[in-house]
C-alpha cells in the first residue's frame, strides 16, 4: 500500500501554544491508527521558546573567526548563529569541534564537527530559516524530541509520531521518533520537503496508512 502525505497548515505558532494541543486540534479529524504524524523540528522548538534574538547576543570574536570556516549556506555561516551554537554548547568545545572537523577532512573523515560540536550544531536554524515571524530569531532545535513524539501518539492514538528537520536541498533529518515505527522509512518519504518553506505554515505533515507501507517494506 503506498503512503499519501497530507500536509497540515496551521496558524502562526508561538511559545505560549502547547504543541501537543495543537497538532491534536488540526490532525484529530484526520488521524487513524495506522498513520503517523510528522511535524517540523523548528516549529516544536518555537513553541518550547527555545529560540533566542541576535541581538540578544554578544557576538564574540572567536565565533567571528569559527563562523569563516562553515559554508555559506549553513545556519552556522554567520556570527549570530554560532554565537547561538557556542551560547548552547560551549565556545572552546565548538571551536575544537571545528579543527577537528577540519583535519577530518583531511584525512577523509567527514561529520566530525557535527559529531563533536554539540547536539544543537545540525540543529540551529539562523535567521530567516524559519517562519515568520520567528525569521528574526535564530531557533535552536527542540527539547525532549522522544518524549514530544511519545506523547503526541498516545493524545492522536496514530501508529507513531515524528520530529524531522527537512529542508529543500532534499535532507531529511530523524529529530525524534516513537518505538515500532521504521523512522528512517518515514524521514526518506518526506524528502521532499511536504512543509514547504518556512512562509508556507505547514509544519505539520500525516503519513496516510504508514503501518501498511513499513509492513509491505519489511
Amino acid at each position: 500500500m503506498e503512503v499519501k502525505i497530507i500536509p497540515v497548515s496551521t496558524r502562526i505558532l508561538t511559545p505560549k501554544d502547547d504543541i501537543v494541543d495543537v497538532i491534536e486540534k488540526y490532525t484529530k479529524d484526520k488521524i487513524t491508527p495506522d498513520d503517523v504524524v510528522t511535524v517540523a523540528e523548528s516549529v516544536v522548538a518555537i513553541t518550547q521558546g527555545n529560540i533566542v534574538r541576535p541581538d540578544e547576543m554578544k557576538i564574540s570574536c572567536l565565533a567571528r573567526l569559527c563562523c569563516r570556516f562553515i559554508p555559506d549556506y549553513g545556519s552556522l555561516a554567520t556570527p549570530h548563529g554560532m554565537q547561538a551554537l557556542m551560547r548552547k554548547e560551549g565556545e572552546w568545545r565548538v571551536a575544537f569541534a571545528l579543527f577537528a572537523g577540519f583535519l577530518g577532512k583531511i584525512i577523509g573523515m567527514r561529520g566530525l564537527f557535527y559529531k563533536w560540536g554539540g547536539r544543537q550544531a545540525a540543529l540551529i536554524d539562523d535567521v530567516t530559516g524559519t517562519m515568520p515571524p520567528f525569521d528574526k530569531c535564530v531557533v535552536y532545535g527542540p527539547e525532549n524530541p522522544e518524549k514530544v513524539c511519545a506523547d503526541l501518539k498516545n493524545r492522536l492514538g496514530c501508529f507513531g509520531a515524528m520530529i524531522a528537520d527537512v529542508n529543500d536541498l532534499k535532507r531529511s533529518r530523524i529529530v525524534g521518533a516513537t518505538d515500532g515505527m521504521n523512522a528512517q522509512l518515514a524521514s526518506d518519504l518526506l524528502l521532499d520537503n511536504p512543509f514547504g518553506n518556512a512562509s508556507e505554515k505547514r509544519p505539520i505533515c500525516i503519513l496516510k496508512n504508514f503501518r501498511q507501507y513499513q509492513e509491505g517494506k519489511s
